[in-house]
């Protein structure tokens, strides 16, 4: 399938289609807070997030700033051909479990080791997850990450017919 003709960006925004492969990795000046069975499970202005061609970033937070008991590692795992072998976590908050809704890279690959002792949660697992005070929309499709935000543009990888993108 051929690559889809990028969205119209206005002043402001950022096209996933300017994302680079393989993923850049970049530290933002932003706040993020994840609220799980209406607990705020974390906050924190320590941001990092990947940009990869035509996916909305993913956010990595450090797993020091997530509250005590929301973040437990669990089974399984799965490789990145750039960042390396991932981990999984489930996540908790507010009496409730997420299974396998968190993932990092505890030993990253060249390039990414930044990554190292930080977590990437799926927005669609939680109640609400915001970058400076802006709910997220999930990157769709059930196996993508990223977080979406009036400040990037599509399209995105995971609608449907995006496979061979």
């Amino acid at each position: 399938m051929p690559r889809p003709h990028a969205d119209p960006v206005a002043p402001g925004q950022e096209s996933v289609w300017d994302y680079p492969r393989p993923p850049r990795v970049e530290p933002v000046a932003s706040r993020v807070s994840i609220v799980l069975g209406g607990q705020v499970i974390v906050d924190t202005d320590d941001v990092v997030r990947v940009l990869e061609t035509s996916h909305p970033p993913v956010y990595y937070l450090p797993i020091g700033a997530f509250a005590d008991g929301s973040l437990a590692p669990t089974t399984g795992s799965s490789v990145c051909e750039f960042k390396g072998a991932a981990r999984y976590f489930d996540v908790a908050g507010g009496g409730l479990v997420r299974p396998r809704a968190g993932w990092g890279y505890p030993h990253p690959l060249p390039g990414y080791e930044v990554l190292a002792d930080r977590v990437a949660v799926y927005a669609r697992e939680m109640d609400r997850c915001t970058v400076d005070g802006e709910t997220v929309t999930p990157q769709p499709g059930g196996f993508y990450g990223g977080w979406v935000t009036s400040a990037i543009v599509g399209p995105f990888k995971g609608v449907p017919g995006s496979m061979g993108w």
